[in-house]
């Protein structure tokens, strides 16, 4: 997962450098989006801990996301953007897996204070998370209740194509399971995060 989210980095960076002009295409309201990114932070899941020393955390806020949508340009100043992903952290190694993955659809809203760069936030519904594990993860399944949070970010664009965004996100993941005795357990997952993404546009 660390080399998958190291590739990922480079990617973001590589996008960011591929255009020479500034701000999105001029005139062109609606344009398709696709998107992926590095996302830190929330409550610790699971540890995955390694025979040969180390161990990785799996945490609520991480770690990897994709997302592709629509997005709206109303006015100079104005625009709107729609999207649906999938949202990753995972420790892996030869003996097992933990993961935690959900499918995040998002609304959000822009002002653009200059004609590259643009701020806005909106609301976030996280759709089907759920934690799961083989091997030495085996018995960490849990499922939790579909969430609704809010995200507030900022986008620069670096040409007419590709735009850098940095944003902070605040959600809470509600969870029941029953324990290996069959007791009936609940409570709360924080998975406020913060997250860097690199977007393409077309």
């Amino acid at each position: 997962m660390k080399k998958i989210a190291f590739v990922i980095a480079l990617a973001i960076a590589s996008l960011s450098s591929a255009q020479a002009q500034n701000g999105p295409a001029p005139g062109k309201q609606l344009r398709f989006v696709v998107g992926m990114g590095l996302t830190g932070g929330g409550d610790k899941l699971a540890t995955a801990e390694y025979k040969h020393g180390g161990s990785v955390d799996v945490r609520a806020g991480g770690l990897i996301a994709f997302l592709g949508g629509v997005d709206y340009r109303f006015s100079q100043q104005f625009s709107m953007q729609g999207t649906v992903g999938f949202h990753v952290d995972q420790a892996s190694a030869k003996n097992g897996d933990v993961t935690f993955k959900r499918f995040p659809i998002e609304l959000l809203g822009y002002f653009h204070p200059t004609s590259n760069m643009r701020i806005g936030g909106g609301v976030r519904y996280v759709s089907s998370p759920k934690l799961s594990g083989s091997g030495f993860g085996s018995g960490i399944d849990r499922d939790f209740d579909s969430t609704v949070g809010a995200i507030v970010e900022g986008e620069y664009f670096f040409g007419p194509s590709v735009g850098l965004k940095v944003r902070l996100v605040k959600e809470t993941y509600d969870y029941t399971y029953r324990d290996r005795r069959y007791v009936e357990r609940s409570g709360e997952t924080k998975g406020d995060h913060i997250g860097i993404f690199g977007n393409f546009y077309f």
